[in-house]
């Protein structure tokens, strides 16, 4: 019985492999892809609106213009010039660049501020719709059908191996690190290709990288953001501009940089987080525009989205989340809560917290449809929820962990939620953001003596220097542009 499983796995996986091989556009190689060009574009329009509820667009015409007069002039050279492009700037101030299946391509706001010059952008661009052309995510996902295959079929085989089948399958993760370096590698290569297609130096897009190396490296983290999604396929600095080179050396042209149109055109770009969608500042977390504000336990790490605000302790083993709560008063939301969580309700007060109306659940979710796994404390979790009714809004601060970790945890909860109360600060509900803004150099000398004779602190010398493109050294001419940051 065993054998003969196994026997109709193997032709299964074969008749599946010979049904989706097709020619890759980029390369013209056959490849196994579990994805149409339906379903790619369907899976773009699908993951779009998600994309814009967690990071919000940024609204600036002349760049969301550009972007997309640059986006579509380089989709008609690409290998897949039939797809439906669009291009965005997402509200976020995170360096990054992403693309979607289908032809959505998005640029972070932080991103575009950290950009010297059009070329580097058009080398990014490229790069992204490398991704694209090239189906690497359509490739991704078929080599992990393909490895998820080879995993039952071990299951199958030895029951020794099925033990181990969920630890493999989340193990795929690593496995395919490798080859999305090689997809790193390739989409390069499209950046370089692209970019200088539409007129651009692709040197500049190496140049790019040692930006980005610099932002890693002043954050302290192991991933900068940018690479937490692009692996470094390895010494890309040197890579790309070989690459260019060897372009440019068999396409002579004029290969343009233009770096004054750019700094000018992004001259007010929104700079760091905008305070308008909420900050922390000495362990507070204030929002101006919903006019609140809650305390942000010490030493615990958070991350602020239009849709939520989350915190939680470094070793992660318990969490809190505020967001918006459906409902016209606190029962209809502590009832749509209940339902959409799975949640079963063992505690339930109406109370009053700093003058706001106010409801406090204690819950524990309940096993989803079907799941075998039996509820213990360690495996059940627990959460303490803070609804709070101000005006037509009403708030929910969750407070989540394990059940046996539940008690502990309870007077952290408690202290973060019933100091929720409305914020009147003043110089917190009128706090402007900080904005990039391109000032000529009033006189020649290294990039530190010029932009300290710009009113800029000695503190932002280091930050000011990845921002421009600069070390402390660098000469600088009289007249030059550059970018300063003020409010």
């Amino acid at each position: 019985m065993r054998t003969t499983q196994i026997a109709r796995l193997v032709l299964l996986t074969a008749f599946i492999g010979l049904q989706a091989c097709t020619r890759n556009p980029v390369t013209g190689k056959r490849q196994v892809v579990f994805m149409s060009k339906e379903q790619e574009i369907a899976m773009g329009q699908q993951a779009h609106p998600s994309v814009v509820a967690t990071m919000g667009l940024y609204e600036d015409k002349k760049l969301t213009d550009f972007i997309n007069q640059k986006g579509k002039a380089m989709a008609q050279i690409s290998h897949r010039p039939d797809l439906p492009y669009q291009f965005y700037i997402v509200d976020s101030p995170v360096v990054n660049a992403f693309a979607v299946p289908g032809g959505y391509v998005y640029f972070t706001r932080g991103i575009m501020a950290h950009f010297n010059n059009e070329a580097e952008f058009a080398g990014v661009l490229g790069h992204e719709i490398g991704h694209i052309t090239a189906q690497h995510s359509a490739r991704q996902q078929s080599s992990q059908i393909l490895s998820t295959i080879g995993i039952i079929a071990g299951a199958v085989i030895s029951p020794t191996f099925a033990q181990f089948a969920e630890q493999a399958q989340q193990g795929l993760g690593l496995l395919m690190l490798k080859y999305s370096r090689d997809h790193e590698s390739e989409s390069d290569k499209l950046g370089v290709e692209y970019s200088s297609k539409i007129g651009y130096d692709a040197h500049q897009m190496a140049n790019f990288f040692a930006t980005i190396k610099r932002i890693s490296e002043k954050s302290g983290q192991l991933v900068p953001n940018i690479l937490s999604t692009h692996p470094d396929p390895g010494n890309r600095f040197s890579r790309v501009h070989e690459l260019a080179s060897e372009y440019q050396a068999k396409n002579p042209a004029n290969f343009q940089i233009n770096r004054e149109s750019y700094l000018r055109m992004i001259d007010g770009i929104l700079y760091g987080e905008d305070p308008k969608q909420g900050f922390v500042e000495t362990n507070m977390f204030y929002h101006p525009e919903l006019r609140f504000q809650f305390p942000v336990p010490s030493g615990w790490q958070h991350q602020n989205s239009p849709i939520q605000f989350q915190m939680a302790p470094q070793q992660g083993n318990l969490a809190m989340i505020l967001m918006g709560a459906q409902g016209n008063s606190l029962d209809e939301a502590a009832q749509n809560m209940v339902k959409q969580l799975n949640l079963r309700v063992l505690e339930s007060t109406k109370t009053t917290i700093n003058g706001i109306p106010a409801a406090v659940l204690v819950s524990q979710q309940l096993p989803q449809e079907g799941q075998q796994q039996q509820q213990t404390a360690q495996n059940t979790l627990q959460i303490a929820s803070w609804l709070y009714q101000m005006g037509n809004s009403i708030f929910v601060m969750h407070g989540l962990t394990y059940a046996a970790n539940f008690n502990a945890a309870f007077p952290t909860f408690r202290t973060v939620a019933e100091n929720f109360r409305p914020l009147t600060d003043p110089d917190k509900l009128n706090r402007q953001p900080e904005r990039v803004r391109i000032q000529q150099a009033p006189r020649d000398g290294t990039f530190q003596e010029v932009i300290t004779a710009m009113g800029m602190p000695a503190s932002r010398v280091e930050e000011l220097g990845v921002l421009n493109s600069m070390k402390a050294g660098d000469r600088v001419t009289r007249g030059a542009l550059l970018k300063v940051v003020t409010r």
